[in-house]
């Protein structure tokens, strides 16, 4: 971790990073209770429906990230995508509305826990599909370019399972053939869904094939706040500069299961117990004590995260459901179908 960094910057990106692991784990709660895995019955209704990709573990990437970017900066999410949603400064109560399927949300209860979107923080969602976010993103990056109004730029996260579909090279050829203001950053966890991704990724991975298409790429400790802070800080000044798309490749873990009815059984236990030893919350926070923060400090931010999530589950609990005509809006049309 690198000491130049001022304390009030490192407190901050602890208030992010402590900020999303309370809503995640507030989320976890919620969505407890209903079905379980093996479709047995379980005490207490879910608040939280369907399922819930958690990012718990990873809070570093995005803290360190976002921590750049503008409001009016555009960013794509993956299926695992509340911390970057928070990290880009979305309303969190509003976050939680929406997981538990309320009006109040900011999808009106329709977006769940994949398809977030806040558009006034430039949010423009998080995505189901994997890799679907990338060719997303470089279509809002080209919008960027014609419009010539500024150096906004698009950061797109995706994970280490997206580099294997089609979409990932096509969207790095198309920002590289026209040189688009847009940072993407792999959040690298080693699983994809249920799968270990290094036996059935081949060569070097997301790093090198982003280099194999002359895009500059970074591999960073990405359970290393400060080290992602300092990377970030280097390729989004490059992206805005207009020195082309760049790659962040970051080497994060999930420490939860790939969704919230599956109970991991084909991970090694030695592997997750090895991962929870460095808990990138834990060790900032050890960090920052020692360079001086005061433990009260830290203390206060912690406090005040979970008092945040606890104020926006009563909320979110007593706010309203949709109106039944809300399933008839919001759904595509070309105009009424005509026989011909």
């Amino acid at each position: 971790m690198d000491p130049s960094i001022p304390t009030g910057t490192g407190e901050a990106l602890y208030r992010t990073m402590v900020r999303i692991r309370a809503f995640e784990n507030a989320a976890e709660t919620a969505s407890q209770g209903g079905v379980s895995a093996y479709g047995q019955q379980a005490a207490g209704a879910a608040k939280v429906r369907g399922p819930l990709h958690l990012s718990t573990g990873q809070e570093v990437v995005p803290a360190g990230v976002c921590a750049h970017l503008r409001t009016s900066d555009y960013l794509t999410s993956t299926h695992r995508g509340h911390g970057h949603t928070l990290a880009k400064g979305a309303d969190l109560t509003r976050m939680m509305c929406e997981l538990f399927g309320k009006a109040t949300g900011f999808n009106g209860g329709k977006g769940d826990s994949m398809h977030i979107a806040d558009f006034s923080v430039g949010m423009l969602g998080a995505n189901g599909v994997v890799a679907a976010g990338l060719p997303i993103a470089v279509g809002a990056a080209h919008a960027q370019k014609l419009l010539k109004k500024s150096d906004d730029i698009t950061v797109c996260f995706f994970g280490d399972g997206a580099i294997n579909r089609g979409p990932f090279l096509e969207a790095l050829n198309w920002a590289r053939v026209y040189e688009l203001l847009v940072l993407f950053v792999c959040e690298d966890n080693r699983w994809s869904a249920t799968t270990a991704s290094g036996p059935m990724t081949a060569g070097e991975g997301a790093s090198a094939r982003a280099a194999s298409m002359d895009i500059a790429t970074t591999q960073v400790d990405g359970n290393d706040v400060f080290a992602v802070h300092e990377a970030a800080a280097r390729l989004v000044g490059e992206v805005r500069s207009g020195g082309g798309p760049r790659l962040l490749h970051a080497l994060t873990y999930r420490v939860k299961w790939h969704v919230s009815v599956d109970l991991a059984a084909y991970r090694d236990p030695a592997e997750l117990a090895a991962a929870l030893e460095t808990d990138p919350i834990a060790r900032t926070r050890g960090h920052l004590l020692s360079i001086g923060v005061r433990a009260a400090t830290l203390d206060a931010i912690e406090n005040a995260a979970r008092d945040a999530v606890d104020t926006a589950l009563a909320i979110a609990d007593a706010a309203p459901w949709p109106d039944a005509s809300a399933a008839f809006t919001d759904v595509q049309t070309t105009g009424a179908g005509q026989w011909r």
